[in-house]
Parts: C-alpha cells; sequence; structure tokens
C-alpha cells in the first residue's frame, strides 16, 4: 500500500471514531434541567443535561450550588437541600 492511502485510512478511521464518540454523548443527554438553589442567603441557577430527569436535576443542583457555597462541608448541605425551584424538559 501506498502512504498517502494508509494516511487517508488512517484519518477516516480517526474521524469516524470522533464522529461516533460525539453521537453517542449528545444521544446521551435527552433530558435538560434548570435548577435554582437558595443556601445561606445566595441565590443561584443552573442548567445541565442528562440521561434522566433525576440525573439532570442531580447535576444542575451541583452546578448551582458551587458559588454559594464556601467549602467541600456546604456544598455537601447545598446538594442536599430541596431546590427553590426545578424545571425539567425533554430535548
Amino acid at each position: 500500500m501506498s502512504t498517502t492511502r494508509n494516511r487517508l485510512i488512517t484519518i477516516a478511521l480517526i474521524t469516524g471514531f470522533v464522529g461516533l464518540l460525539i453521537w453517542s454523548t449528545i444521544k446521551a443527554q435527552s433530558v435538560e434541567c434548570r435548577v435554582c438553589v437558595n443556601f445561606n442567603g445566595r441565590e443561584n441557577c443552573a442548567v445541565a443535561s442528562g440521561a434522566t430527569a433525576e440525573e439532570a436535576a442531580s447535576t444542575a443542583q451541583t452546578t448551582a450550588c458551587g458559588p454559594v457555597t464556601g467549602g467541600m462541608n456546604d456544598a455537601i448541605a447545598c446538594g442536599r437541600i430541596a431546590p427553590s425551584s426545578q424545571t425539567c424538559q425533554a430535548k
């Protein structure tokens, strides 16, 4: 085989693999949730997506808690409180 043909085959395989990774990642994100938390008088909202509403809401709450907490103990406590608002929708 020629070097040019080997390069083209390699590029085609890499492109196919990257396409498969992107497709499988996007397909798994079927629900999107917006969650707002109020922790120690501070409020923040975040949006996340996931395979299920529970997974998306949990990820959004963790993300929303980040800016309003001041350490690991606060982050854990914030993750355990009920969100002040939560909306989820299928993508």
